[in-house]
């Protein structure tokens, strides 16, 4: 499996395009906006994207999920159906924010803890990660071990918890064990900022690491 991170919208949110080295088809994971920034890298990488993979229903991770399935004939799979709220609340959240109209939509699939999607031959295991938002899911590919975390997780912070129905101790929770057992030799991909590893944060991350016990 092969990946590119494109930063989209004024908040730098890393939409990915992961794919099938083999079959060449793949996914966008959270395009948030900015949709002819992704169907530039789509043509770059000369790849077919088969669907859409949500973490979150945030603006910017969310934002251009209507007009993107839409227009290329997209599946969209996620978030979580906790989310509903937040999808439902599109439009509201791009007017207060200043940005573009955004739609809200119905995922055609809803995703749950133990589930996979796939792509080309790619499979990637669904993990319900709640505390950002309450229907928040991380994708995990086992074999490069690589997780795209959304706003679970960052290099050196975790995601907020003061929006409505986030929860400081159920993210937390979320990351130390759901995410940190999959390995410290696991990249992540996070919403916004550079990479890291499980392990890094375990040792480092003020919040989470396993230094505060």
């Amino acid at each position: 499996m092969k990946f590119r991170i494109i930063p989209v919208t004024p908040y730098q949110q890393n939409c990915t395009l992961m794919w099938c080295e083999e079959t060449l088809e793949g996914a966008v994971i959270d395009p948030g906006g900015n949709i002819e920034r992704i169907l530039a890298a789509v043509e770059e990488e000369g790849i077919v994207i088969r669907k859409i993979l949500l973490t979150h229903a945030h603006l910017d991770h969310a934002g251009a999920v209507a007009v993107l399935a839409r227009e290329l004939g997209l599946t969209v799979e996620g978030p979580q159906k906790e989310d509903l709220f937040w999808i439902e609340g599109l439009p509201m959240q791009s007017q207060r924010a200043g940005f573009a109209h955004a739609e809200s939509f119905t995922p055609d699939r809803w995703l749950e803890d133990g589930d996979t999607v796939s792509f080309g031959k790619v499979e990637l295991q669904v993990l319900h990660c709640p505390g950002h938002t309450p229907g928040h899911v991380v994708f995990y590919h086992p074999q490069s071990q690589l997780a795209q975390v959304g706003d679970v997780l960052f290099a050196g912070s975790i995601g907020r918890t003061d929006f409505p129905r986030g929860d400081y101790n159920t993210l937390i929770h979320s990351i130390r064990d759901k995410l940190f057992p999959l390995g410290d030799d696991v990249r992540f991909i996070p919403g916004h900022g550079p990479m890291s590893t499980f392990g890094q944060e375990r040792a480092t991350n003020p919040f989470v690491s396993d230094h505060r016990g």
